[in-house]
């Protein structure tokens, strides 16, 4: 039986969700590495945000090549708010609990898609969005029992700022405008640049040992550039919806390899919080095999 569930999942994939969500899997992927990372990477929060912020622009400006005029304040305000704000809750509770929490915002992209992108919703999509975010309720109470509520706090956010940055890349994608996701992207990487380096270039200047250099480089080349690349060119064929909810692999890869690397179990609320997206995920890909 879970291998006949197994065999549906993947012909409901490739069937119902051809070469943009590939490109959408492949980024949460790359995505779900920074957890690991950062915990590694023995800087602060701000450090890290900014100096991982530097590579990303350095690998944009070089390899991606958008055009400055090209970027929707918007987005890159968003952007820039939910990667420092995910580095910091990083910092203050587990990597785990931190990206569980930023996937509450997976709610908010289902409610705005209608609204705003115009994109229909379907039932089976808000069932997976509410089971989702029953389960992050339980990994927030969890982390607010442990952690405190500045961590919580910092994840809520973050998840704010991801539903408006995959609403406003999905916005730009779509149309044949101004605006596209990759100039966005490289401009919210600026200013999150901009906003930490002030407070984190004596940490970055005495502190950075090649460890944390190349911690660094991987997070900006690889975790944030090629990650949000790959996003880019999946959102021109892919729903702000489904793109959302495709995403959520990122949140049960995280646990996985933070505890591969640094042995950092996570606690029974989000390993229940994870299977439970996990299941929600592959129902909604069965339920999409059978339609």
């Amino acid at each position: 039986m879970l291998r006949q569930c197994g065999y549906d999942l993947a012909a409901a994939f490739a069937a119902d969700w051809p070469m943009g969500a590939r490109w959408i899997l492949l980024a949460a992927v790359l995505w779900s590495s920074g957890g690991l990372v950062i915990q590694l990477v023995p800087l602060s929060g701000l450090a890290i945000t900014a100096g991982r912020a530097l590579v990303t622009v350095g690998f944009f400006a070089v390899v991606v090549r958008p055009k400055w005029r090209s970027a929707s304040w918007l987005t890159a305000l968003s952007y820039a708010g939910m990667i420092a704000s995910f580095v910091l809750a990083c910092k203050l509770t587990s990597a785990a609990q931190a990206i569980v929490l930023q996937y509450s915002g997976t709610a908010w992209v289902l409610l705005a898609g209608p609204r705003i992108l115009g994109e229909p919703l379907r039932l089976r999509d808000v069932l997976v969005a509410a089971v989702a975010l029953a389960a992050m309720a339980l990994c927030a109470q969890d982390t607010s029992a442990r952690s405190g509520w500045h961590g919580t706090a910092l994840g809520v956010f973050s998840g704010l700022c991801y539903a408006a940055t995959v609403v406003s890349m999905r916005l730009s994608a779509g149309r044949k405008g101004a605006h596209t996701p990759e100039g966005s992207i490289l401009l919210g990487n600026v200013l999150a640049c901009v906003a930490c380096l002030p407070w984190s270039a004596g940490e970055l200047y005495t502190g950075l040992d090649w460890p944390s250099a190349l911690g660094l480089t991987y997070l900006g080349v690889v975790q944030i550039g090629a990650a949000y690349w790959a996003f880019a060119r999946g959102l021109r064929t892919v729903s702000a919806a489904t793109a959302a909810l495709l995403a959520l692999a990122e949140p049960v890869l995280t646990p996985v390899w933070v505890w591969l690397g640094t042995r950092e179990r996570p606690s029974t609320a989000t390993a229940t919080a994870g299977l439970i997206v996990v299941a929600a995920l592959a129902a909604r890909a069965w339920a999409d095999r059978r339609s």
